[in-house]
C-alpha cells in the first residue's frame, strides 16, 4: 500500500531535493508538488494524502496555518531554515522537523519515523477488513472461528479485550474474536458506545447503574480506567 505524499514549498530548489531523496523508497506515491498553501489545501481537499513534506514559513498562508485549518491532517514532516519555529511543530503533533539544508542521513531518520508509524496504520486497516460495520443497518461483522458472524450493534452489552482477541458479550452468548479492542472502537457508532477502560467498551444504553470508578451492566460491575475517567463520565451524564 502506498503512502500518498505531497510537497509543499516556495522554493523549487527544496522541493527538488525532498523529491529526489524520496525516489529511494518504493513505498512513497508523489501526488503533488505544491509552491504554496492555497494550492496545497485544494489538493488535500481532493485526494486522500498521508503524508505531507511541509514548509514552515512561506507567503500568504503559513505551514502552520495550513495545517491548522484542516480538520483530517495526514501525517507532517515539517522543513524551514528557522530552527525557532520547531516546538511549535511538535506541539502540532508534527512526525519530524527538518532543517533547511536537508542532509539526506537526517531526511532517512525522519523516513524511519514515518515508516513505523506507517506501518502501524496499515496493520491497523488491515485488521477492519475482518470487521465491517454497516452504517446503513448497524450491523457488526466478526471474524469467529472460521466463519464471519453478523451482529446487530443494538444487542451488544460490552466488549471485553483479552490479550490479542476480544470477547463481545450479548444477552444470550459471548463472542471471541481475533481483534483489537480500538479497532472495534473505532468501527462502533461513538454516540452509543463508550470507552471505558482500557480493556472495555460500553454500550451506554445498556447502563444499570454508574459510580466514580464502574459501571454496572447484567449485575456485573466493569472499572472506569483511570485514564478514561473524563470520558467515561462525560458520555454518561449526556445520556
Amino acid at each position: 500500500m502506498k503512502i500518498r505524499t505531497i510537497i509543499v514549498d516556495d522554493e523549487p530548489h527544496a522541493i527538488e531535493v525532498i523529491e529526489k531523496y524520496l525516489e529511494n523508497f518504493q513505498e512513497i506515491s508523489l501526488v503533488a508538488k505544491c509552491r504554496d498553501g492555497i494550492n496545497a489545501f485544494h489538493v488535500l481537499q481532493q485526494h486522500t494524502i498521508d503524508l505531507m513534506f511541509l514548509d514552515v514559513k512561506m507567503p500568504g498562508i503559513t505551514g502552520v496555518e495550513l495545517l491548522k485549518s484542516l480538520k483530517n491532517p495526514p501525517k507532517v514532516i515539517f522543513t524551514t531554515a528557522y530552527s525557532d519555529y520547531a516546538i511549535e511543530g511538535f506541539e502540532l503533533d508534527a512526525v519530524d522537523y527538518l532543517l533547511k539544508p536537508i542532509a539526506l542521513n537526517r531526511f532517512l531518520k525522519a523516513m524511519d519515523k514515518v515508516l513505523a508509524s506507517m506501518g502501524a496504520r496499515q496493520q491497523i486497516m488491515l485488521a477492519k477488513e475482518t470487521a465491517v460495520i454497516s452504517d446503513v443497518n448497524k450491523f457488526l461483522f466478526l471474524r469467529v472461528d472460521r466463519k464471519t458472524v453478523k451482529v446487530n450493534v443494538k444487542d451488544i452489552y460490552w466488549i471485553e479485550s483479552v490479550k490479542d482477541y476480544v470477547k463481545v458479550i450479548l444477552e444470550d452468548k459471548v463472542l471471541l474474536s481475533k481483534q483489537k479492542i480500538s479497532v472495534l472502537e473505532d468501527l462502533l457508532p461513538e454516540e452509543q458506545f463508550c470507552r471505558i477502560h482500557k480493556s472495555f467498551i460500553i454500550s451506554i444504553d445498556k447502563v444499570d447503574a454508574y459510580y466514580s470508578y464502574a459501571v454496572e451492566i447484567m449485575g456485573k460491575q466493569l472499572p472506569i480506567g483511570r485514564n478514561y475517567k473524563l470520558q467515561a463520565m462525560k458520555c454518561l451524564q449526556e445520556n
